[in-house]
Order: C-alpha cells, then structure tokens, then sequence
C-alpha cells in the first residue's frame, strides 16, 4: 500500500510540474510548429538549410559509438544503453546550446541594427539599400545574412522574396518584427517608420537589460540543475572502476536502479529548467 501511495504522489507531482516542463500550445498545428522550430534551431547553431535527416543519422551514429565504447569499457548492457542513448542526443545537445547562445547574443545587437537602418534612412537611402549596407555596417554576426539579402535583391529585384529569405537566415522574431515594419514602409509607405524604428529600438534595448539582469540572478538554477546531473553519474563512473561494482550494476537490481536514477535524472533537471526559464519570443511573422 505504501509504494501505490508513493507511486501515486509522484504521478501527482510530475502532473502539477508538466505545466512547466512541457508547456502545451494551440496557436498551430503541432507538425508545423516542430519543423520550423527545427529548422530555425539549425539556422540559429549555424547550419541553415541542413537536413533533419542527416543530423539523425550523424546522432545515430553518435549513439553507435558512445554504445560501443560504453560496451568495452564497462560491459554492462544498461550503463551500454544509457550511454548509446547520450551518444545520440549529444549532437542535438550542442546544437540547442549554440542556437541558444547566438539568440542570446542577437539581443544585444539588434538595437544596433535599427539605429543603422534609422540613420541610413535618414540620410535618404532606400529600404532596399539601407538593409544592404547592414552586410557592411552592421553587427558581424548578421553581417553575412544581411550580404544574402543584398545579392538576392540585386539578381531578383523582388524585395519581398528577398526578405523572407533573409527571415529564414536570421531565425530571430525580432529580425521579423523589424523586416516585418520596413516590409510594410515600402508596400504601403508612411513617414512615420523613423519614429517607429527608434521607438523598436529603445523597447528593445530594455528588454535586454531586463533579460540580462533576470539571467544572472537566476543562473545559479541552472547552476545546480547541471551540478545534480553530472554528480551521480560521475560517481557511478568512479564506482564503476571496481569489478564488483560493476558485477553488482549487471544484476536485476542495479538495472532497475540505473533506470529509476535515469528518469529521475530527467524529471529533476526539466523541471529545474522550468523553474528557471524565461518566456521567449515567439515568430509570428513566418
């Protein structure tokens, strides 16, 4: 009775918890809303246009060898699954992380991109060209976006086509946001986009410094979400040096620790990372 008991509460928990850790939205059909998440993960990690295909099988063939060493070294089949099932979500680990660090670098320089489209705009260059001078004037990091954006536009002429096309390269919603209002300035005109861009500007830059502050007070979250991670599992490593050790992790019950150590793993960290998670921006204008 007291184990259902235990078993019931720790559903009840992971239920109350689930609203963070697995966040549900109704805005758009669930395929659609996961290809272009993808699609704008790899743009964001520096591999725009690489297909979801391939980075399966590279993280397939991660998990093979990560399953094979762990095989070798230990000899024990869960510790050669869980290391298999590491292995192949290594390559989707690293790719969140530098798509993650790249939007987190993009907000500070954002701002910087609307005062150079203002000043450019002011000085009576054309949207087309104001956005072209970014490949030369703006941040390095979309220094090459912007440069796809310029040529397409001087080989095509069609300025909507080239900014969706830039949209796809950037991967940012406020990259959209802004393309979004100049696309508008050029189709339905206005004298007012100066004002607009500046006032873009400003909101920006305090969300920055907002986001910026709310970060380091709460990186120790993520702090310790990834110190209690790692620490057993080192320790397991350590332990795992000994013949007895792994003689013990090879029967019935080391297997069924292994594994609830696993799920608990899992739920502990997705739920430290809710706690500690910041609302982000969405793309609307995709």
């Amino acid at each position: 009775m007291s184990l259902l008991l235990g078993a019931m509460l720790g559903v009840g928990l992971l239920l109350v918890a689930s609203t963070w850790m697995w966040p549900k939205r109704h805005d758009a059909p669930a395929q659609s809303r996961r290809s272009s998440t993808i699609a704008d993960e790899l743009a964001l990690a520096g591999l725009p246009g690489a297909p979801v295909a391939a980075v399966v099988v590279v993280g397939l063939v991660l998990g093979v060898v990560a399953a094979a060493l762990a095989q070798a070294v230990f000899g024990v089949p869960v510790l050669t699954a869980v290391a298999g099932v590491l292995g192949a979500l290594l390559l989707v680990v690293v790719i969140r992380s530098r798509a993650n660090r790249r939007r987190a670098a993009n907000r500070a320089i954002w701002p910087d991109v609307v005062d150079h489209l203002v000043a450019s705009v002011r000085a009576g260059m054309s949207l087309p060209d104001s956005i072209g001078a970014l490949a030369e004037l703006g941040p390095a990091a979309t220094r090459p976006a912007f440069a796809g954006f310029d040529g397409e536009f001087r080989r095509t002429g069609d300025f909507g086509s080239a900014i969706d096309s830039l949209k796809s390269r950037l991967a940012d919603p406020v990259a959209d946001r802004i393309l979004e209002t100049l696309r508008m300035a050029r189709e339905v005109g206005g004298t007012d986009v100066t004002a607009v861009l500046r006032g873009l500007a400003a909101y920006l830059r305090e969300d920055a410094t907002l986001r910026a502050e709310v970060v380091a007070r709460q990186s120790w979250i993520r702090n310790a979400a990834r110190l209690g991670v790692a620490a057993p599992w080192l320790l397991l490593l350590v332990l795992a040096s000994r013949p007895e050790t792994l003689e013990a992790y090879d029967s019935a019950a080391g297997t069924a620790l292994i594994l609830v150590g696993v799920a608990v793993t899992i739920v502990a960290y997705r739920l430290m990372l809710g706690l500690g998670r910041l609302p982000e921006e969405r793309r609307w204008f995709t």
